[in-house]
């Protein structure tokens, strides 16, 4: 049993806990089938959608909960990554249209999205640029009462499966990040091909997506002409606290099964668990999952509380979260011996599926730079 102590912390509120409880019972009840990737996400969806849970992901009021982001996704990585994957890429995917998206076109697919009845996807990264969206290259070029888009867009989550996406391109207005423009392109749109359907250690839809003369009406414009950078970070702003979360829900999974391993498997007569090395491991990834839960709610609870950008705090609890979630479920292989590394075994799949986190989304090296230059332009406003 998972520990659920921090649900008391100030940073929630009752009705959080009610939503982690509800969270909860429907994991509890999900038959997750890995052998169809595809297949698998497709029916993740169908049934978070057709519990209610999807309505968390997109608000057509523009206002996401982050706290309930962050428990939804904690709870569901815990208890399989399919599933925190399935939620997590409808509100990634959908982000853009809440918080800068026209009635039009959240009346379009948010009820879609949130019900279940369509996928979404996020697509920001190139070949040529991942964590450097300002060097984006791919174009939207203005022609007539539209926008023809020109290029390639790669490891974008539920490529190939999606029914919306959210697509960033070059449109001019100004050199680097000043001439980004965001805009919403159905599947099946004529000039949008999947080129490529990329493989992973833990298997997600990804695919290369290719824009050949993909040409858009005026109205897919998401945000402002030239705004696509302000729409990206935002967006990540609200979604990079939730990834931390995930990694959270890993990390308390892999920390389960080490206690019940430890405290069933005996050497030389007694349990694992009366080893004090044993006990030591155990105390420290307690201590790493607590600390990195203290940093994944402070950011969410800020960000709900008001605060207009939580660049830093977000950034601070992706990289501990996701650093510190490698870390203890690494522990739980050694404690686990063989069987930490049997294919299929359960600390083995979470050996494979923390292992993406330290990079998408912002690669744990990027949010080191995010921070210290929060922390020095701190210092030099506060420095006479």
């Amino acid at each position: 049993m998972a520990d659920r102590s921090y649900l008391d912390w100030p940073f929630l509120e009752p009705r959080h806990r009610d939503l982690a409880a509800r969270v909860e019972e429907v994991a509890a009840g999900l038959a997750v089938d890995h052998a169809d990737t595809d297949a698998a996400c497709r029916a993740l969806v169908t049934t978070l959608g057709a519990a209610g849970l999807l309505e968390h992901t997109a608000a057509p009021d523009g206002r996401l909960d982050v706290r309930t982001l962050c428990l939804a996704r904690e709870i569901l990585a815990r208890h399989d990554g399919l599933a925190d994957f399935a939620f997590a890429m409808q509100g990634l995917g959908t982000g853009a249209l809440t918080l800068f998206g026209t009635d039009a076109q959240k009346a379009r697919w948010l009820p879609e999205t949130r019900a279940g009845r369509a996928i979404a996807a996020f697509a920001l990264t190139e070949p040529a640029s991942g964590s450097d969206v300002a060097n984006s290259t791919m174009t939207a070029r203005a022609d007539g009462d539209g926008y023809v888009l020109d290029g390639e867009k790669t490891w974008i989550s539920n490529g190939g499966i999606a029914d919306v996406y959210t697509v960033f391109a070059r449109t001019g207005e100004g050199p680097g990040a000043r001439g980004l423009s965001a805009f919403v392109v159905a599947a099946g749109t004529p000039g949008l091909e999947i080129a490529e359907r990329l493989e992973t250690i833990a298997p997600h839809p990804l695919a290369r997506l290719r824009f050949d003369g993909c040409r858009m009406p005026a109205d897919a414009l998401v945000g402002a002409p030239g705004a696509g950078f302000k729409v990206a970070m935002a967006v990540l702003d609200v979604f990079r606290s939730t990834v931390a979360a995930a990694a959270l829900g890993f990390a308390r999974r892999a920390l389960d099964e080490s206690l019940a391993r430890v405290s069933t498997r005996h050497v030389q007569g007694a349990p694992l668990a009366d080893l004090q090395l044993v006990q030591g491991h155990l105390a420290d990834m307690a201590l790493d999952i607590d600390a990195a839960a203290l940093l994944v709610y402070r950011a969410a609870w800020a960000k709900d509380s008001g605060a207009p950008r939580v660049t830093r705090e977000a950034a601070m609890a992706k990289l501990f979260a996701t650093e510190q979630a490698q870390r203890v479920i690494d522990q739980a292989v050694q404690l686990h011996g063989g069987d930490g590394v049997r294919a299929g075994g359960i600390v083995e799949r979470l050996y494979r599926e923390i292992r993406a986190l330290r990079i998408y989304e912002g690669a744990s090296d990027v949010q080191k730079v995010i921070i210290a230059r929060q922390a020095l332009a701190q210092f030099e406003r506060e420095t006479p």
